[in-house]
């Protein structure tokens, strides 16, 4: 039988190879020279378990605990685990485009790492106290945003997206304040704490601080772990190595954007301490789902004006945010490797775009390719002039007939129904897309196309309602949608109602149409 959580030996991959911060000190700071600070987690006044997922538990080889004890104690931060040397990371980040100087995990603090069936795997609790990155904040995370964190990266796990993971949502006993819009209204509200678990938490940003810092010996000490222990297969450390280490991020980072845009995901956030530098879905804040499809959809307030992080520019600001991270490595390359490091970024739109391609092909059933182009834009053009579900439309194309009335299967996907001139629009295009399918096997098609595109999604108003649940005292919604969205290419008559539009009730109600990044 496993062990429980408290019974597990932690180990210490990043503290035992990266020079640390030598004090104990745990209120903000400028931290120099060291890529982690010791921190202990701040104890609670009632940890509780809320939520577990038992797919985590099984990959760090531990049983789940009761809703009370010596394991929630430690998802909690009530009681450091054996071996275990806390920390949280030191790092920097372009904000918004803006360099921001030293960031850090701010609420964020790592347990250590964990020798388990799934490898060797650190855990992270997120809310669990104040450290020398908190700044002005208190290290503490709310209920409804770890509840989104909890489901979300589970949800997309089972999407096949690549991305951290949740194993545990704990209660804290505890109020937290938060200014949900900044507007001056701020509340208490009920505080949780979300245990994360990913091969590593190292972001774009890890990088960026030292470089700017000209601390060089960090820098390379850095890369040189990532390197060694996360891509052994690339050779011992050295100019060579790191350029191709780079173009290796890069076609990860590709193929993971492109995935977030084909299930419609918006990440919301996308600065460069919120990109992994092992190409996972990290830092589930201010992100959302397409509803009724809009390019330009931003679910994050702080991005209403710019615009920067919506929906069909994150292929764009990855290239961006790549940019930065060759700049910061450049030192480690010489002037001679610099050029090859811009080589490879130049050559980051030919990933996205095939990585795109790719997405796409799966989603419609054909091979697209360059010269589909006009006819993936006039679909995404038609479904911009009326309220048009992403997901519902993808999902009902592959039931559309060689001959007939077409248009019917994609009806569920209209906010209102279509008038005369958009139906001859929707009927034109969809002509030409039998055409394009051609002659394949209906039903092979339709098997190939539901295993892309998704029938359930944790969107906002899905999560919204487990909020509110969990809010006034109920908490097993949430593992009844995670076991949903363990499912979500399988159709669960049960639940049609988590896969149908969004309510009108939901059009612009906080937490489902809009979030902030106190969300």
């Amino acid at each position: 039988m496993n062990p429980s959580l408290d019974q597990v030996r932690f180990g210490n991959r990043f503290v035992d190879t990266l020079p640390g911060d030598p004090s104990l000190d745990p209120w903000p700071r400028e931290v120099r020279g060291a890529a982690w600070s010791p921190v202990k987690p701040t104890p609670v006044r009632a940890p509780k378990l809320l939520a577990w997922a038992d797919e985590v538990g099984e990959l760090l080889g531990v049983v789940r605990p009761a809703a009370t004890g010596p394991a929630v104690d430690v998802l909690g931060g009530n009681r450091i685990p054996e071996g275990s040397r806390p920390f949280a990371a030191c790092y920097g980040g372009h904000q918004f485009g803006v360099w921001a100087g030293q960031l850090g995990d701010g609420r964020a603090i790592v347990l250590g790492d964990v020798q388990g069936p799934g490898g060797r795997l650190e855990v992270q609790l997120k809310g669990a106290g104040p450290t020398p990155y908190s700044r002005t904040a208190d290290g503490r995370a709310v209920l409804r945003s770890s509840i989104r964190e909890f489901i979300c990266s589970e949800a997309m796990f089972h999407l096949g997206v690549p991305t951290t993971r949740a194993l545990s949502l704990v209660a804290t006993g505890e109020p937290v304040v938060r200014d949900m819009f900044y507007d001056g209204n701020a509340e208490e509200e009920p505080g949780a704490v979300v245990a994360r678990v990913a091969p590593s938490f190292v972001r774009f940003g890890n990088f960026e601080l030292p470089a700017s810092r000209r601390d060089l010996d960090l820098l390379r000490a850095l890369a040189d772990h990532v390197v060694t222990t996360h891509f052994p297969e690339l050779g011992a450390p050295g100019a060579d190595t790191y350029v191709a280490w780079f173009e290796e991020v890069c076609r990860r980072t590709a193929a993971l954007v492109a995935h977030w845009m084909s299930v419609g995901f918006v990440h919301g956030v996308m600065n460069t301490d919120n990109l992994s530098i092992l190409g996972l879905t990290i830092d589930y804040g201010p992100y959302g789902w397409l509803d009724a499809f809009d390019p330009d959809f931003t679910p994050n307030t702080t991005d209403y004006r710019e615009g920067r992080y919506r929906w069909r520019q994150q292929g764009g600001v990855a290239h961006w945010n790549l940019a930065r991270l060759a700049r910061a490595l450049a030192p480690l390359v010489g002037d001679t490797g610099i050029p090859r490091l811009e080589a490879v970024l130049d050559e980051y739109p030919g990933f996205f775009a095939r990585a795109w391609r790719g997405r796409l092909s799966e989603k419609l059933g054909f091979a697209v390719a360059e010269g589909d182009d006009p006819l993936v834009g006039e679909l995404f053009s038609t479904m911009a002039v009326a309220e048009t579900d992403w997901s519902i439309v993808f999902r009902r194309l592959a039931d559309v007939p060689a001959a007939g009335d077409r248009l019917a299967p994609l009806l569920d996907g209209f906010y209102a129904p279509p008038d005369d001139a958009l139906k001859a629009r929707w009927s034109a295009w969809l002509a030409a897309y039998a055409v394009r399918v051609g002659n394949t096997d209906p039903e092979a098609r339709r098997a190939r196309m539901n295993a892309a595109n998704p029938w359930v999604l944790p969107r906002n108003w899905v999560v919204q309602e487990v909020i509110d649940a969990a809010t006034a005292g109920d908490s097993a919604p949430i593992e009844a949608l995670l076991q949903v969205l363990r499912r979500p290419f399988s159709e669960q008559p049960d639940h049609a109602r988590l896969a149908g539009r969004r309510p009108e009730w939901a059009r612009n109600k906080a937490g489902c149409s809009a979030l902030s990044c106190s969300s």
